[in-house]
Formats: C-alpha cells, structure tokens, sequence
C-alpha cells in the first residue's frame, strides 16, 4: 500500500494497494458534502474501470444535496489500474471483469479485427485485448474487493454495516451482474450498464440457470440494469448481440421469480455516453433515501 494523496477531484483521495494476487489497483475515494462534519456511518459504493469512470461517476456525489432527488448518502470508492496497466486499462480489465471461461464470441473477435483494420487498434494492442479476454479472473478480482479492499476501508473510513453497492459498465456491468449472481457481501445493490455479455453461451446463463428460485419470505440483493437504445436499434452488430443476450438474461431470471429484484432502464445514449447516464439511473433506482 502507498501513501494516501490527494486528488484533483474535490473531496477525494487517491491511494494504490497490492493485492494477494500480485495485481496492483489505484483507489478513488471520494467523500459526500458535509462528510468532514459528520459522524454518521456511510455505505460505500464501489465503481470499478476507475481510471475512466472516476472523472465521470464521482462528481454525482453531490447529486445526495439535490433537493429534486433523493439519493441517501454514500461514500464511491472507484477502482482501476496505476503504473503501465494505467495506460493499457481497456485490456487490462478484461482480466478482472470477464468472469473465468466465458467464451470469446465471434463477433467480439470480428469487432476487434475491424478496430485493427480501421486502424483504432494497433496488431499489439488487439492481440493483448484477445489474450487477456482467453484468460479471464474476475472471481479473483471480486475476492479481492469484498476479503482485501473493503476491510481495510473498514479500518479507515466511517463504514455502515450494510447497505454497499457495485456498480459497473459494459464488461464491468457483466462484472457486477456476475457479482450478483454470486450474492456475494457486502453488497446489496448492484448496477449493470450495458453489461457486456457478448457471447450467447455465457457464463452468466449458467449461473441463472443454477440460481435457486427467490422464496416468497427472503431477502435478495437488488439488481438494476441498463441498455442504450441507439445501441439496441444500430448498425453495429456486436451491441444488437449484447442487448439480445442481456434481454435474455432478464427473461430467464423473470422465469426464475426474480421480478422483483431486477430493474431495467432504456436510455437515450451510446455506449460512451451511456457510462454517466446509468449510474445516474442506478443511484435513483437503488439508493434512495428512506
């Protein structure tokens, strides 16, 4: 672990931790107005892909003083990649947010020959994406965020004992729905943007196929996914496969009597838009205050 610093986004800190695995992760923590002067316990909210989506999802923390809305009270806690894996992230977290033998499908493969081609991908760049999608551990990531991480945030921070979320988007809201899946803690809420289950023999079908079915008296962690309608209804083939599957995924967990603990929003945005726009609607959709 690295000393904690201060971060050019108000009210966060920013420090690296080694995890058992070897794998070294920077850490955003960005704090609620009016936190310094308040002795409450919070929630923590995990956001994962943190060196894209620190600059995008932490300043909605102070969505929690709009007096519109209703959002309780959190502390997001993002986390990403530091040194040479800061600047390769996008293949980087294919490693810790693919779940471990999902296939690679052929329209992935073909997307990634087409990014080559068109040259937005260099040979290297789309031969390390391919390798880390063909050796994926997001088990041991999510190990990682609830055994390492959140005890020793435990330790720093005012922590409520329930009530966390994880968020993620495209493969890390395939990594959130895997997590949920899995009704792992502490999590309680989980929100999946555009997850990205690119292949119609995901791993992910077989653990709702093993899901037990929800009973009428229990508890169960909510799920809110989101889908970007220009994705659904445009030109490119590899986010028509991800919103097919992902519809499916909701239809086979319905059949399971899982209604209940599932939400799902349609949003008006691409792909790179999509990111803020749905944990937005997650935060409206699972963090209200009561």
């Amino acid at each position: 672990m690295s000393e904690i610093l201060h971060g050019c986004l108000p009210d966060t800190e920013y420090f690296e931790m080694t995890a058992k695995s070897g794998h070294r992760y920077g850490v955003w923590v960005t704090t609620p107005p009016g936190y310094a002067h308040s002795t409450d316990a919070l929630p923590l909210i995990y956001v994962v892909d943190g060196n894209w989506a620190v600059g995008l999802t932490a300043p909605l923390i102070v969505t929690q003083a709009d007096p519109y809305l209703t959002i309780a009270p959190y502390i997001q806690v993002s986390v990403g990649y530091t040194g040479d894996e800061a600047a390769d992230w996008a293949q980087v977290r294919n490693r810790d947010l693919v779940p471990p033998g999902e296939p690679v499908s052929d329209e992935m493969v073909a997307t990634v020959r087409s990014a080559r081609e068109t040259g937005a991908m260099t040979q290297e760049q789309a031969d390390a994406y391919l390798a880390k999608l063909a050796d994926t551990h997001a088990d041991t990531f999510l190990d990682f965020l609830t055994t390492e991480l959140h005890p020793q945030l435990q330790s720093w921070l005012r922590v409520s004992e329930s009530g966390h979320g994880l968020f993620g988007y495209s493969y890390g809201g395939l990594f959130a729905l895997y997590a949920w899946l899995r009704t792992v803690s502490p999590f309680t809420t989980f929100g999946a943007g555009t997850p990205g289950v690119a292949s119609a023999d995901s791993q992910v079908f077989k653990l709702v196929e093993a899901l037990p079915e929800r009973g009428a008296d229990s508890a169960a962690p909510r799920l809110h996914v989101t889908l970007n309608e220009i994705e659904l209804l445009g030109e490119i083939p590899i986010y028509r496969g991800i919103a097919r599957n992902v519809l499916t995924v909701v239809e086979e967990l319905r059949d399971k009597g899982r209604s209940q603990d599932v939400s799902i929003a349609l949003l008006n945005e691409t792909h790179v838009t999509g990111l803020q726009a749905s944990f937005l609607s997650y935060l409206k959709t699972c963090h209200q205050a009561t």
